[in-house]
């Protein structure tokens, strides 16, 4: 086994006490049904198999949320190629390891990444703490203090008389974006904050690394970062209330590394090395400033919870377990993984299952879709939709419907069979959740563990159907 990164002392010692329940205790109402009985929301009751019921009777969103609270309280953001990102590939591994898998951490470059802190002094608001981004072309690694001004479009008739020293909150602006800055640091400002346009619910703005490109020459002499759509609306409200004084802290993490996790269960005696492959994933990191509890957090436990479940079922096919890195910076990950692949390796996998935002409670995400790269059914969807029917879940499963930007992608572009599966609105996969990539992507506003329950039971029955047939 390739020797996995591990969080440091302090960071196990943490992990462990917010995976025991520890300051980070999150209360999210248990699913109960017996395993052959029926679940909620189903339209009919359960025809299972033995196989089912083997993987109803054993899997567990609670013991999967362990986990999760691992990855989105205890890590948070986990941004590809930083060190958070690091520290949640050494827990994962970990995990895996210690359920016997043979664990491999598969390294590729990605690209620089320029990040932010915000926090305010104590005795203020303890939850303005936040990750965001920070402009590739204005000051890094350094550190400001002051009190914020809201400067509005950040035209000179927006500005007081003296803002020397002042955190300046400017509406974002892509066509004047420059202009301002260039004002902020001609009249002595400290630092610039901008803040996203409000996108049509339920549909919030992420947080971003502003781009100046008139300034990639010489970079601006103060610090300018992007924040999230909630973010935006909380500091002016604080700001309206009170004099509000920040921290604001920018670092450049260059020369980067992101990790895949790739854990295969142990070959079973007799087993044949070439024999056919079953692939269960998830992608692990997160876009800038959100806690992933959903996206994809809830992926990638539904994956570690189903390791557990499966190392001790009796399969003919191989099972595999991939976590990828850096699918939010455009696959990089997973496409890695299929481009190093050998020919004769793609062709043993049977099905790839890629799990992406399969927990959320967000009410109108009704449908459990189906998603197809190249719109078509293929084994993955076959087996799942065969897995809804005998669930008794098939009318809240969607039809296979044509959508890339996951995983499942970097399969289906080499002919292997894969899809995506995850919990959407009922009219289209792209109804996603309002805390989609933001910091309120946490466990708490974000996670149903009743949705991530029948999530379990779909892939896993599904999976496990595929590797005894």
């Amino acid at each position: 086994m390739e020797t996995h990164p591990r969080p440091s002392a302090v960071s196990r010692r943490r992990m462990l006490a917010i995976a025991m329940g520890g300051a980070a205790t999150v209360a999210l109402p248990a699913p109960a049904w017996a395993a052959t009985g029926p679940r909620p929301g189903a339209a009919n009751p359960p025809t299972l198999t033995g196989h089912d019921i083997d993987v109803a009777k054993r899997v567990s969103a609670r013991r999967a949320l362990e986990h999760l609270k691992v990855l989105s309280i205890g890590i948070g953001p986990r941004i590809g190629g930083t060190k958070s990102e690091r520290v949640a590939a050494g827990y994962i591994g970990g995990v895996l390891d210690k359920l016997g898998y043979d664990v491999n951490l598969q390294p590729f470059a990605v690209a620089d990444k320029f990040l932010a802190q915000l926090s305010s002094p104590r005795g203020l608001p303890t939850d303005l703490n936040w990750q965001v981004g920070a402009s590739p072309h204005a000051k890094l690694d350094t550190k400001v203090r002051g009190d914020v001004l809201d400067a509005k479009l950040g035209g000179e008739a927006d500005y007081p008389a003296d803002v020397t020293g002042k955190i300046l909150l400017i509406d974002y602006v892509a066509a004047t974006r420059e202009q301002v800055v260039a004002l902020a640091v001609a009249r002595k400002a400290a630092a610039v904050i901008f803040l996203p346009a409000d996108l049509v619910e339920p549909r919030r703005a992420s947080a971003f690394s502003p781009q100046l490109p008139g300034f990639a020459e010489t970079p601006v002499a103060i610090p300018v970062v992007g924040v999230a759509q909630a973010q935006k609306h909380r500091l002016r409200a604080l700001l309206a209330s009170r004099r509000l004084p920040l921290t604001l802290s920018t670092t450049a993490h260059r020369g980067l590394t992101s990790h895949n996790v790739i854990a295969d269960a142990p070959r079973r005696r007799g087993a044949p090395a070439d024999g056919p492959v079953v692939m269960v994933s998830a992608h692990y990191d997160t876009v800038i400033g959100a806690p992933g509890a959903n996206d994809d957090g809830s992926g990638t436990v539904l994956c570690l919870e189903l390791a557990r479940v499966l190392r001790k079922l009796p399969t003919n096919a191989h099972v595999r377990f991939a976590l990828w890195g850096s699918e939010e910076q455009g696959l990089i990950g997973s496409r890695y993984y299929v481009a190093q692949l050998p020919q004769a390796e793609r062709d043993r996998i049977l099905a790839v299952y890629q799990n992406d935002m399969v927990a959320t409670s967000w009410d109108p995400a009704t449908r459990y879709w189906l998603l197809s790269f190249d719109g078509l059914a293929n084994r993955a969807t076959d087996e799942v939709t065969a897995a809804a029917t005998r669930l008794g879940y098939q009318p809240r499963i969607s039809p296979v419907t044509l959508r890339g930007s996951s995983d499942h992608q970097s399969f289906q572009e080499v002919g292997i069979a894969s899809a995506n599966f995850s919990w959407r609105g009922e009219e289209s996969p792209a109804l996603l959740e309002p805390p989609y990539h933001s910091p309120e992507d946490t466990i708490a506003k974000n996670i149903s563990l009743e949705r991530l329950q029948v999530s379990l039971e779909l892939i896993g029955s599904a999976a496990y159907a595929t590797a005894v047939a």
